[in-house]
Formats: structure tokens, sequence, C-alpha cells
């Protein structure tokens, strides 16, 4: 910004924050937006002393700032966290596979330890294969479902107290509008928590709920981190680029609406008497779902079934009947596969051998799940 001053130093400056509306130089801008993401981290109690973190990292710009800033701060401010990169290969050939490559680089450039699974590794199928099956229609319901799990599965394996991801106030404001024009009560009343999964899973947090994408991407580019900047080949049509679009309209008249949008969903009450989903876990799996079977195990079975479609949209008695019954008599021992169960079948959600015991009720990974594993 030629010819201005930073309002802060007073020394050239070089950019106006998109959050704040402030003309900064590079340095001012770089204290403040550590200093706002410190604050967010200590203010919500989103780590302790001794705690192992799992950074989500897929190689994008938001994970990658989010390896180098808590790298940074756990340095800086004493956290005395260790952290870890877990990235997911969904087997996209021609996104996944460059973007894994600039994962490795921040390896060696952050001296963090990674580990990487692998859909093919725990679901016997990659999105390559799941798109040439379904088609570019609901493919995203398929990868957001098994990569949530996917992650869940490599933070056990890592052991690890926490898991930190690179959601930010964008994404975060783009969840509470999709969960309002799907009318979704239960995940309205959860999307905009700064930390998920308390109750059983391992808890994920988000240090960058409050900042932008806009400046995220500043803070890479003037920091000259390496990221990879592609987006998926297979999101084009995904129902979240609408909400997208619709929110950068918003904060081009007004850039307070994402913080509004995220305040509005913190403060939304669900009535008393709405009946929310009870949490249990898959008795296939042993996933914390609020099914008889997770999302992954139905999706799963559609797919090994030629059923692919199968999950997808409202319940239908077809569905049940062809999904459920065979794990309600598995675990009601009533049935041929209950048999073939007990003699080491794959069970529907990964390929490791299935037990003739029903999971326990825990959130862990069951221990066939964990040794089939291996990193």
């Amino acid at each position: 910004m030629p010819g201005k001053q930073c309002e802060i130093c007073g020394n050239s400056a070089v950019l106006r924050r998109p959050k704040t509306g402030l003309v900064l130089c590079k340095e001012c801008f770089y204290s403040a937006f550590e200093t706002e993401i410190h604050e967010t981290i200590t203010n919500n109690k989103l780590f302790k002393r001794g705690d192992t973190i799992a950074i989500g990292a897929s190689g994008g710009k938001d994970s990658t700032v989010l390896a180098h800033v808590l790298k940074l701060l756990n340095e800086k401010f004493d956290y005395g966290v260790q952290l870890f990169l877990l990235s997911i290969d969904e087997g996209i050939t021609g996104y996944r596979d460059d973007s894994l490559e600039t994962v490795k680089r921040n390896q060696q450039q952050y001296e963090l330890p990674l580990k990487i699974v692998s859909y093919e590794e725990l679901y016997g199928w990659t999105m390559d294969a799941i798109v040439r099956t379904i088609g570019l229609k609901n493919n995203c319901t398929f990868c957001g479902v098994f990569r949530r799990q996917a992650l869940d599965r490599g933070a056990t394996q890592l052991k690890v107290d926490k898991i930190a991801t690179g959601h930010n106030a964008d994404d975060i404001a783009e969840t509470v509008l999709m969960n309002v024009l799907r009318g979704d009560i239960a995940r309205l009343g959860r999307c905009t928590s700064i930390t998920t999964g308390t109750e059983g899973a391992i808890p994920r947090c988000k240090p960058f709920k409050y900042t932008y994408e806009k400046e995220i991407v500043m803070y890479a580019y003037f920091k000259k981190l390496d990221y990879f900047s592609t987006e998926c080949i297979y999101s084009p049509n995904a129902y979240r680029g609408h909400a997208r679009t619709f929110l950068k309209d918003l904060e081009a008249i007004r850039p307070s609406t994402i913080l509004d949008i995220i305040y509005s969903g913190e403060k939304m009450a669900i009535d008393k008497d709405t009946k929310m989903p009870t949490q249990g876990t898959c008795v296939q799996c042993g996933y914390i779902c609020s099914q008889t079977l997770c999302k992954a195990c139905v999706l799963l079975e559609g797919l090994n079934r030629g059923l692919p479609k199968l999950a997808i949209g409202r319940a239908n008695k077809a569905k049940n009947k062809i999904v459920h019954e065979p794990w309600r008599n598995l675990k009601e021992g009533s049935s041929d596969e209950t048999q073939a169960g007990s003699s080491g079948n794959q069970c529907g959600s990964c390929q490791c051998q299935s037990s003739n015991q029903t999971p326990a009720p825990t959130a862990e990974v069951t221990p066939t799940l964990e040794q089939k594993i291996e990193f």
C-alpha cells in the first residue's frame, strides 16, 4: 500500500486487515494474527501442559498455517504440548497425492512427526473408485463421512489427547448457513463449538475459529509458507460451495458478517421439546453414532453391495431392510452371518477381521481394527 503508514508503528504499510480494517505493516500484522490465535487458545483452554495434539494436515493453506503457528506459539509461550501431523489420503489422483508431497515437506520444515492414513487401507475404497461408481453427485457425502472417521482412527493410533483442525471463521459461518438451510438442528447446536467430541470421542478443537480465511492467505503469502493451493477436483458441485459464494457476497458488503453469523449460531436456542439424537455406538465397528450403524458402515455397505446411493437421502423401509437387517441379526446372533462373522469375515466399515462379540460402548477403536491399521 504505497504511501500509507502502519496504524500501529508508523512504518510503511503493506495491507489492510479484512477483519478489522486496520492498515498494517507485515510485522504488526504477524503480531496481531499470532496474538489473536494465542488468545483464542488460552481463553478457551484448548490445550493443557502435557497434551499430545494431532494437527489435521492436508497441505492446504489452513493446515499449513496452523502447523506453523502452533509450533511457533508452543515454543514462544511454552504450552508444553507435543505436536504431530496427521494426514488422510482419500485416494484422489492429481490432487491428494500432490498435496501429500507438500505435507511431507512441511514435516521436514517444522520437524514434526507425520502419520498418513488412507481410505484404501481403512475402507478398501479410494475416492477415485467411489466417484467412478457413483458419479460426481453426492461424492462429498462419502468423503466427508469417511474423512471424519479416518481422522479419529488415525488419532487413536497416535494415542493423542486432541485433534486440532484448520477450520477458520469462514468455514464455521458457512456451516451455520448450511445447517439453517437444511434444518439440521442437531448439527446447528454444535457447529459453532470451539471444541467438539468431548462426550466420548477424541476431542477436536478449532484454534482458527475467529480467524478470517483472507488473513490466513495473507499470512501464508507474506511468510512465504509452503502450501498446496489447488481445490479438490471433485468438489465443484458441493453444497458448501453455494453457501461460500453467498457468504463472500455478504462479506463484500459488510466485513463483520462472518463473525456476526458465528455469534448468531452461538446464541441460537433449541426448543426444549426438540428431539435430539441419542449418542451410542455402531454395532458393527464400535464408532460413536446415533443410529444402529454409523454412517460410514451404511455408506460402505452400499458400495460393497453395488447400491452406492443406499444411504443418500431420506431413510426408507428398503434401506433399513437391506442394510440394517443383517447387522440386527448379527447383534442378536440369529443368522448365518453371525457364524460367518465369528469365523473371520470382514466387517462393514474397514478391512479388519470381525469378532463375534458386539463392540462395547466405547469411543475408542475396537482392538481388531487397531491390529489391522499399521503405520
